[in-house]
């Protein structure tokens, strides 16, 4: 996929955009041209021990051809985000994509027991499931504007097995059912609603982890995809005519991807790991077209 210099008409919001990811997604949208408003909360590169601020991003997307937004937000803060909304609403009329990634961690998980850690993990809920709720429920008004319109849940194989403690598969698990019962809603009015899982990310957060292993530890894990191979996905799909048939469902990255011909940004295919950690249930027929 590459930079294009003309402006795609899209409109999208990518949330938690200051790193990994979010930004990795919304960078991809802005090679296709598209104004991307992205949210997060570090202002400053030093705001986070990971490095990245919202404003870095924006002016990335714009370097990368397309027109970055930058929105220091706490999505814990529900005025705050329907102020965004209010925004969209007055720059643009519409919005095209809305993309759920923002999450707030505690920090690591130790294996001794969810009881024996932090209670703050069970903030991943509020910003990361309720979070996503909140700005769906903001952005729904916009997208049927369109007559068109897509909502992504970032997404990971937590949903159906056991990654970082019981927050963690809360969270995941609870964001596929919200986008499937979201489209159940939005099919009336052509929005698309679906979760998208991800690999393991070379991100930040990921390469800081990557320097506490030992070389035969980094040489055993997986090959990792990069942050732009999901908005490379999304951003196929949103373009393809395919968009609904995929509504309602939890799907695998990897897996969208190889069907729609999308690879990473290095020419390589990324791989489903479905047969280690699982993959999505089947929609029940309540929830079908």
């Amino acid at each position: 996929m590459a930079s294009s210099a003309a402006k795609s008409g899209v409109v999208a919001i990518v949330t938690g955009a200051t790193r990994g990811a979010g930004k990795g997604i919304a960078l991809a949208l802005g090679q296709t041209g598209a104004t991307v408003y992205v949210t997060g909360r570090s202002a400053q590169r030093d705001d986070s021990p990971y490095g990245g601020a919202v404003g870095e991003t924006a002016a990335l997307i714009d370097k990368a051809g397309g027109t970055g937004v930058a929105v220091v937000l706490d999505h814990a803060d529900d005025t705050a985000v329907a102020a965004l909304f209010e925004r969209v609403a007055r720059e643009h009329g519409r919005l095209d994509i809305l993309i759920n990634n923002a999450a707030k961690f505690a920090g690591p998980v130790s294996p001794d027991g969810f009881w024996n850690n932090p209670l703050e993990l069970a903030d991943l809920i509020t910003v990361g499931l309720r979070s996503h709720f909140v700005a769906a429920y903001h952005a729904a008004p916009l997208l049927i504007a369109n007559g068109r319109g897509l909502i992504v849940n970032t997404g990971y194989y937590g949903a159906v097995s056991y990654h970082q403690g019981p927050a963690y598969g809360a969270q995941k698990a609870g964001a596929d059912k919200m986008a499937a019962d979201m489209a159940k809603e939005l099919r009336p009015y052509g929005v698309a609603a679906m979760s998208i899982w991800m690999g393991g990310l070379d991100t930040e957060r990921a390469r800081a982890y990557m320097e506490t292993l030992t070389p035969e530890q980094r040489a055993a894990l997986p090959p990792r995809e990069s942050p732009q191979f999901t908005g490379r996905v999304i951003a196929a799909l949103y373009g393809s005519g395919e968009m609904m048939d995929f509504s309602g469902r939890a799907v695998i990255g990897a897996e969208l991807g190889a069907y729609l011909d999308v690879t990473d940004v290095d020419g390589s295919r990324p791989r489903s790991r479905r047969h280690v950690l699982g993959g999505p249930p089947e929609l029940h027929p309540s929830l079908l077209q």
